[in-house]
């Protein structure tokens, strides 16, 4: 943003004629490659938790990620080598134990946690993961809040009540009072919420990596996360947590490895990453909406039919996103022209 307002500035001393019309060309044309960008990733990640529904019934979610981030990352390390060069691993200044930590969160936690719990929650599980993925921007501007020790504004508090309570209807079908009811429910929603959690510090950290191109920062971080992803795995192994995959379970879960390492490892979170680079994450995260409404179709599709309600909760939780990041803008430029 800092480069395109110079050169806003820079061209501002040119004719008009000259500049004005080729400069909005640009901007428009970054500007709808960045949304292109987020809305293929989003939808490419909402067809993953249907896809994780049938893989789970074969092995646990812990193997599952490993497997699909070994394949992931050997294509983001081939795609670097190719387009950046040898010289592209180099980590020119930038904090490797951050890019361990964030790809740990990142990659290990989503995938630990949001499958684990998606699994736990049994046949309804896709659903209600896809939706807790619709509240990452309020959870963003929770944490920011958190951290910057201030309270967000009132009617940003209120979209987020709204938000959540849009969640809460996806989760209990209307019945809110199962929520008192149904206990044994609590671990596998608060198991995705963290998972969730997790992505929006991912997200949103890789402005911290200014030297580093969206598909470098995606590259070294899956490969340093794939480090924890492993070893938490071998040690859930020793300990029998969890059982070694027998070579049936492997051949039963490669055609949802096809799909969930080259398609939603790969594709979706390099153009992920690409997009919220153009769009910044403030404004790429808004695109978290399409994920849920493209679960939501490819379950139908698959038998399992959302309830009224619970297309109502995701509508609600959709509607508190847009409009908070409506008033927030407003408020924004409220604040400049005051300035």
């Amino acid at each position: 943003m800092n480069k395109l307002f110079e050169h806003q500035a820079t061209v501002a001393l040119k004719p008009a004629a000259a500049v004005e019309r080729p400069s909005v060309v640009t901007v428009r044309r970054g500007y709808m490659t960045g949304v292109s960008l987020c809305v293929c990733a989003t939808v490419l990640m909402g067809i993953m938790f249907p896809v994780m529904t049938s893989a789970l019934r074969h092995v646990d979610p812990f193997t599952f990620t490993s497997l699909r981030y070994m394949i992931a990352g050997s294509a983001f390390l081939v795609l670097l080598r190719v387009k950046e060069g040898r010289s592209a691993f180099r980590f020119k200044g930038e904090p490797i134990a951050l890019a361990w930590l964030l790809g740990s969160i990142g990659f290990c936690g989503f995938g630990s946690f949001v499958f684990l719990g998606q699994q736990l929650a049994g046949r309804d599980g896709a659903l209600t993961a896809s939706i807790m993925m619709a509240t990452q921007p309020m959870m963003g501007l929770i944490v920011n809040s958190i951290v910057r020790r201030i309270m967000p504004p009132l009617y940003s508090f209120l979209f987020i009540l709204m938000s959540f309570a849009g969640v809460a209807l996806v989760v209990t079908k209307g019945d809110i009072a199962a929520l008192l009811s149904e206990p044994q429910h609590y671990s596998a929603n608060a198991l995705i919420v963290v998972g969730a959690l997790c992505w929006v510090i991912y997200t949103f950290s890789a402005s911290y990596f200014k030297n580093w191109s969206a598909l470098k920062y995606t590259t070294m971080t899956t490969l340093l996360g794939l480090t924890t992803i492993i070893g938490l795995n071998v040690l859930l192994f020793a300990l029998h947590v969890v059982p070694v995959p027998t070579t049936a379970m492997l051949i039963a879960i490669v055609p949802h490895l096809l799909y969930m390492g080259p398609v939603a490892g790969f594709i979706a979170i390099l153009f992920w990453n690409m997009g919220n680079r153009i769009l910044t994450p403030l404004n790429g995260v808004l695109f978290m909406d399409v994920l849920p409404m493209t679960t939501f179709v490819v379950s139908a599709m698959s038998g399992l039919i959302p309830t009224h309600m619970q297309i109502a909760g995701a509508c609600m939780t959709g509607a508190a996103l847009i409009f908070n990041n409506l008033y927030l803008r407003r408020r924004a430029r409220r604040v400049a022209a005051s300035s």
